[in-house]
């Protein structure tokens, strides 16, 4: 029999259960804590060994009892630095507050000592922390030293020489300060603020002794000039990284100042010898830069040799642009930027070698930059003809441009962008000589670095003389490549080609050639940039491609520039635009590769099309009157195109034929009579298309489909009010010999078949349906519809059901919809809503039922033919 305990013995059993978990939790929750303090590493203080009262302990660990709770860790050093930060500001601020407040109060006696005290004892007291290891205390009060010391030359300033000049006694102080606080932060070399203070200290004595005697701005320019350079020597052999950043930040600032005054005089100098001095100054920056980087590591030793290089530019072509014409400046800093290639040849070492190649680089993309305005003027200018087409020859091709340009300030564009062109014709020529001379600067002896994803090293290797590749990075799967030498010479020769055409066009334009001589020379110019195309056509592809792709880009850009030039006069339109037919023709012909002979093949077509709109022109016809006449070209394409057959190019030049037939239906939109003539004539040319088994899937559709719109519109221009008549005989033979030719083939499809005789009907009477009061009509279109419809469904004929059903369904909501409208008005405002609400829920609840519905139709309507 189980005994029961009274409920009051039993809560007082259940108490003491619940003490003795509690006790045990507590007890497993301290050896928990205990055991990942063990598991930490160990710090420097504690004591490895084995505790003998405690177990689990792993051996290394610090050695505790059971039970002991771990000490909280002591307040991090940010709290530290917190404290005394605060602690340090709160002092100099009291040392600020009784400089400037309480220091009147005091006589000379009294000031004196109570500065000497506190400077003194702030700067004895950092040396005696740093014995005790005290080093955050330590800096904290060096930094109040600091503060202290500049108190106390205001003090001196204010008391013991009052009179004398501020920017002189700032320039004689910060001198002191600095020697001051280097000697204090040698002494006390374990102290992070002193030499950084010095540092920025040494920035202004002579700044500040150039401005209290009043020199001259150059005078100023040597003056920061000298500070970098001293800046440059502490960031070359400054003792740590405080120093050296320190001393960078301030390098920078004055050179960056010292080379600005010394452009800015330059600049605004009277003559050559007037810019001697600035350039000087120019030039001892850049020895400056180029020391700096002959001695700094690799980043700042090529960003040393750009400042070097283009601070070189600067000094010497100030000199060079003071004695030229204000049109020839460029010219001057070019060559002077062009001259900096000759560090190929020198020892200066590589990456700094590499940044003067930069500097000479950006020197001639910043000549190039200049040229591109008045180059755009020369290519964009004509289109300022089409407004006034054949309107008359100008004078002159700059009148033909329509530009406001100051061409005398640009006549040293053309002589810059050909003397780039040209330079970069002969790399492109001579590249191996060039491999070779470059090979000092270009080599890569260093391993390469690695992908930091693939972690795989590569194997740099430097080309051979005479090679066409001079290096890149192989042999890991994450190395990084170098671009290969056939990709940079062929950037090389499309420059060249680029630069040259652009530059023979400035020159017309600096020089002002007769109107006829500047479009003979831009068609010219065409025809030796597509010779240059077709010549290097075939040559291959990826880097070998640049000059040919480059060349073909130019002749169809310079085409259209040329093209627009000739419409100020007729004859010269009717010449210029025949000429780059038969170019681009001709050069379509002789082209090896595919896709520039279809480029020149629709560019011939192109200006073909251009030459039938001015023969309408030219005859005095209104813009739809000359449609037809546009269809000339496409009608040769169609032509041309059965000729080609399967060849590549047949496909691009009938589709810009067919571009060409768009624009005529464009020009005979306003006038109904003429849209229906071209539309016919499009159909024709579309019958004629699909006559080849190539073309025969869409032209065949696009030809009835031009063939039945030509009819509406004719019927609507004529204001036939019963379109059966002109339809039924068309539909009735088109249905006889649908009717035959499924006999003969089962499988063709019934749109073929019957869907342009029954949509030769049908969508007329559909149209006049729609606009007709009368009811008769309607109900004839309706009962035909069915009729169709039902033949459709009996025989599985696709265009009969769907053609049918669409007529049937538009022309009933066309008979419904005025009681529909007037249902809609008696029916409350709420009611529309809700019932597509209602719609939408019965949808949504029969969702998949009616997706596999949609399914089983879809199917349906596929296999019917």
């Amino acid at each position: 029999m189980e005994h029961v305990p009274p409920p009051a013995e039993e809560l007082a059993r259940l108490d003491r259960e619940l003490a003795e978990l509690d006790a045990r939790r507590a007890q497993l929750l301290t050896r928990r804590a205990w055991l990942l303090a063990a598991l930490r590493p160990p710090t420097p203080t504690a004591a490895p060994g084995w505790n003998p009262s405690g177990w689990g302990a792993p051996p290394g660990a610090p050695a505790q009892p059971w039970g002991y709770v771990p000490k909280q860790p002591s307040a991090p050093r940010s709290a530290q630095n917190v404290l005394l930060t605060l602690g340090g500001l709160l002092l100099t601020v009291a040392a600020v507050a009784f400089t400037l407040v309480s220091w009147g109060s005091m006589g000379i006696g009294g000031r004196s000592a109570v500065l000497a005290a506190m400077t003194l004892g702030a700067l004895i007291t950092p040396a005696v922390l740093l014995r005790r290891k005290l080093a955050a205390t330590a800096e904290a009060l060096a930094a109040l030293a600091l503060v202290l010391t500049l108190l106390d030359v205001y003090a001196v300033h204010a008391v013991a020489a009052p009179d004398a000049d501020g920017l002189g006694f700032t320039a004689v102080a910060s001198a002191v300060l600095a020697a001051l606080w280097t000697a204090y932060g040698l002494a006390l070399g374990k102290l992070r603020l002193p030499l950084p203070a010095a540092v920025v200290l040494a920035q202004w004595p002579l700044l500040f002794w150039a401005w209290a005697a009043g020199a001259p701005a150059l005078v100023v320019g040597w003056a920061l000039l000298a500070t970098a350079v001293l800046d440059g020597v502490i960031a070359l052999w400054g003792k740590g990284a405080g120093v050296r950043v320190t001393a960078c930040v301030g390098g920078s600032v004055m050179g960056f100042s010292a080379l600005m005054v010394g452009l800015a005089l330059s600049m605004t100098a009277s003559g050559p010898l007037g810019a001697v001095a600035p350039g000087a100054l120019l030039l001892a920056a850049s020895a400056a830069a180029l020391a700096g980087a002959w001695r700094a590591p690799k980043g700042f030793a090529r960003a040393g040799g750009v400042v070097a290089g283009l601070t070189a530019v600067a000094g010497v072509g100030g000199v060079a642009v003071a004695a030229v014409p204000d049109g020839w400046l460029v010219l001057a800093y070019l060559l002077c930027g062009l001259a900096l290639t000759g560090v190929v040849r020198t020892g200066l070492p590589r990456d700094a070698a590499r940044g003067v190649l930069v500097a000479s680089g950006a020197v001639v993309a910043g000549a190039l930059v200049w040229a591109l305005p008045p180059l755009a003027s020369v290519l964009l200018g004509p289109v300022t003809l089409l407004s006034d087409v054949w309107a008359g020859s100008p004078e002159g091709f700059r009148s033909a441009l329509g530009a406001t340009l100051s061409w005398s300030e640009q006549a040293a564009d053309p002589v810059v962008l050909a003397l780039v062109a040209g330079l970069l014709g002969s790399a492109y020529r001579w590249w191996p000589s060039l491999v070779r001379i470059t090979a000092p600067v270009a080599a890569r002896a260093e391993t390469p670095e690695p992908d930091a994803a693939a972690g795989t090293p590569g194997t740099a290797w430097t080309a051979p003389p005479g090679a066409g590749a001079p290096w890149y990075t192989t042999g890991g799967a994450g190395a990084r490549r170098r671009p290969s030498g056939a990709a940079v010479r062929g950037a090389a020769g499309a420059g060249a080609v680029a630069l040259g055409w652009g530059a023979l066009l400035l020159a017309g334009a600096v020089l002002d050639v007769p109107y006829a001589v500047a479009v003979a020379g831009e068609t010219a110019l065409v025809g030796g940039l597509l010779a240059a195309a077709v010549r290097g056509a075939g040559s291959g592809r990826g880097a070998s491609a640049a000059v040919p792709v480059t060349a073909l880009v130019a002749a169809v850009s310079g085409a259209v520039s040329a093209g627009a030039l000739s419409l100020a006069s007729e004859g010269t339109s009717y010449a210029v635009f025949g000429a780059l037919a038969v170019l681009f023709a001709g050069a379509a012909v002789r082209a090896g590769a595919e896709v520039p002979r279809a480029v020149f093949a629709v560019a011939a077509v192109v200006w073909a099309t251009v030459l039938t709109g001015f023969a309408g022109r030219s005859l005095g016809l209104a813009p739809h009157e000359a449609a037809p006449l546009l269809l000339v070209v496409p009608a040769l394409t169609v032509l041309l195109g059965a000729r080609l057959r399967r060849n590549p190019v047949a496909l691009p030049v009938e589709l810009t034929g067919a571009l060409g037939a768009l624009v005529a239906v464009g020009l005979a939109v306003p006038d109904a009579p003429f849209l229906a003539l071209v539309l016919a004539l499009c159909g024709v040319l579309a019958a004629g298309s699909a006559v080849r088994p190539e073309r025969r899937p869409v032209a065949g559709y696009l030809a009835a489909v031009l063939f039945v719109l030509a009819t509406w519109v004719r019927l609507a221009a004529s204001e036939v009010s019963f379109p059966e008549a002109y339809t039924l005989p068309v539909t009735v033979p088109a249905l006889v010999v649908g009717v035959l030719r499924r006999r003969g083939d089962r499988e063709a499809s019934s749109w073929t078949a019957y869907g342009p005789g029954l949509a030769a009907t049908l969508l007329p009477s559909l149209a006049v349906a729609w606009t007709d009061t009368d009811w008769l009509r309607p109900l004839l279109l309706g009962v035909a519809a069915l009729a169709v419809t039902l033949l459709g469904a009996r025989y599985r004929l696709q265009a009969l059901l769907l053609l049918g059903g669409a007529v049937l369904a538009l022309d009933g909501l066309h008979e419904l919809a005025p009681y529909v409208v007037q249902v809609a008005g008696a029916l409350p405002r709420w009611l529309p809503p809700a019932l597509a609400g209602l719609l939408l829920l019965v949808v949504g609840a029969t969702y998949e039922q009616r997706l596999r519905d949609a399914r089983r139709l879809k199917d349906a309507l596929g296999r019917m033919r």
